[in-house]
């Protein structure tokens, strides 16, 4: 469990209750594609599948998603962000995520995707990837 104090999952450098957490938490969305990437890494990380599935746009969103509870997410690089402003409508985030098992904190592994990210309505969504590597 992450509490209020601790450092944010999201790399951010900031505690998790003045970072991600508001979003996690809220109902308040994130306020650009960079941000709501970082939550999402955040709910990742804190395994809430409500987040990730609510912020997921209705057109690709699966009907369920099963996170590995084998699966530490520890750290998120942001390599790029395209657009995604507080006033854009898309943008795209490329980033590295770290991850390690849970059962053997020595195996570890990361990924690195191009995000697009679409904001209808005053909220961003993730739409899919555009890159996986």
């Amino acid at each position: 469990m992450i509490g209020p104090e601790s450092r944010c999952p999201c790399s951010s450098g900031e505690q998790f209750g003045n970072c991600c957490a508001r979003y996690l938490s809220t109902e308040a969305p994130a306020p650009t594609a960079e941000a709501l990437m970082r939550s999402r890494f955040s709910a990742f990380a804190t395994a809430n599948a409500d987040y990730l599935l609510r912020t997921w746009h209705p057109e690709t969103r699966p009907a369920i998603l099963e996170l590995d509870p084998d699966q530490q997410w520890y750290l998120l690089e942001i390599l790029a962000v395209h657009d995604g402003g507080a006033f854009a409508t898309a943008g795209t985030v490329t980033f590295r995520a770290h991850y390690r098992s849970a059962t053997d904190r020595r195996q570890r592994d990361s990924f690195t995707e191009t995000s697009s990210f679409v904001r209808e309505a005053g909220r961003w969504f993730y739409v899919d990837a555009l890159e996986l590597s």
